[in-house]
């Protein structure tokens, strides 16, 4: 396969796997309404993904990280996040008080969007370059972390027991704080791991950009 035809198939083939996955995740999933409001993100983005996609191609790496994070979304949203399988054979072999899969789901809840929103300023904000640019990209992250904490209280408070599959606490009296943390920890580290190479990413759509004009 072409390196230049690579960009090009990538998508549709995620795009594929995605819509796969999230087909699989809706036949018995544990809790219906839960999987409903764990996979929403995924059946309300990929349709403007799909839409945008001539007018605002995303680069590669944001792809396949935004496959990822649907991934994880729909896994959680089938089994719901307290009864994920491999969650519980992580608490079972590394003797945990609880099944982590909530934090990982929170962890990628900053990794992810952070390339996203800091691809979106890079292209479209005189931000590239700037040393704002990663205070604000996480800033950004941790926002959507906090409106997201807000969209599970009124959960609760609308569906009293019945949201328990969603909020996933299992017990948790601290748990809004560390998903919290966990979706800024996973914004910084996403930063600190990616930025160099997000831009190289960057810099090749905008050659391909380029050429198509």
């Amino acid at each position: 396969m072409k390196a230049t035809t690579a960009p090009r198939i990538l998508p549709p083939v995620l795009l594929a796997a995605v819509l796969l996955a999230l087909a699989l995740s809706g036949l018995q999933p544990h809790d219906r309404a839960t999987w409903l409001m764990e996979t929403c993100w995924v059946i309300v983005g990929l349709p403007v993904l799909v839409a945008t996609r001539k007018r605002f191609p995303l680069s590669p790496l944001l792809c396949c990280l935004l496959a990822a994070h649907a991934l994880v979304l729909i896994v959680g949203g089938h089994y719901t996040y307290a009864e994920v399988p491999v969650g519980h054979w992580l608490q079972d072999a590394l003797d945990l008080s609880r099944n982590p899969y909530d934090r990982f789901g929170h962890l990628m809840q900053g990794f992810v969007p952070a390339i996203l929103v800091r691809e979106l300023l890079v292209r479209s904000s005189p931000l590239r370059g700037s040393a704002w640019l990663a205070p604000l990209t996480v800033c950004a992250c941790l926002a959507f972390s906090a409106f997201f904490e807000m969209i599970e209280w009124w959960a609760a408070l609308a569906g009293g027991h019945a949201a328990d599959a969603f909020l996933a606490t299992q017990g948790d009296q601290w748990d809004t704080q560390w998903d919290m943390a966990c979706a800024l920890l996973g914004a910084v580290v996403s930063l600190l791991l990616l930025s160099r190479l997000h831009d190289r990413r960057l810099a090749r759509l905008g050659t391909r950009e380029a050429r198509t004009v």
